[in-house]
């Protein structure tokens, strides 16, 4: 492989002139730069690519998996979080890649890189919770409330919003 590729580039030479040829593949790389939000895949952790590469008409179809773990905070109570993400991948390279359809195939290589990160980026959990009946932090000491009730007086409600406190969803 070439020092300008990816590390999840692919040389498939091999499938192009055999349509119908396919190869699995069961690749692991280091990327950089996958995050959203409050939630993020460290530069250190491992993301796992294993997918199928298919020769066909077109080009060269890849369906497979690709995961990961990430980190974060809860989004109430800013706890740290960590989890896996899993996310099926079905996409075709062609030489001549339609922007926001197909991805590039160049010079007999296909580069997973790209599937790979945005794959996992609409993956990644955008407000994670550490628990579902998190309570989160006070706003006023900022003291975590799953520990217990802080002390504070409660907050005083604003009379501009007293209209919607008589609304009951669902009832």
């Amino acid at each position: 492989m070439s020092p300008d590729l990816s590390p999840l580039a692919v040389n498939v030479a091999d499938l192009l002139h055999r349509h119908g040829a396919r190869r699995h593949e069961d690749l692991r790389a280091r990327l950089e730069g996958i995050s959203v939000v409050g939630t993020w895949v460290a530069p250190d952790d491992v993301v796992h690519v294993e997918a199928t590469l298919e020769s066909v008409s077109d080009g060269i179809l890849v369906s497979g998996t690709v995961s990961a773990p990430w980190h974060g905070e809860c989004r109430r109570c800013l706890a740290p979080l960590s989890g896996a993400s899993s996310v099926e991948v079905r996409e075709l390279y062609e030489p001549h890649a339609r922007e926001g359809e197909t991805y590039p195939l160049r010079h007999e290589h296909v580069d997973l890189e790209p599937l790979a990160r945005e794959a996992l980026l609409l993956e990644l959990p955008l407000a994670p919770l550490c628990r579902a009946d998190c309570l989160g932090i006070c706003p006023t000491c900022g003291a975590d409330l799953n520990e217990g009730p802080c002390g504070c007086a409660p907050a005083a409600r604003d009379p501009r919003w007293a209209a919607l406190d008589d609304l009951r969803l669902g009832e």
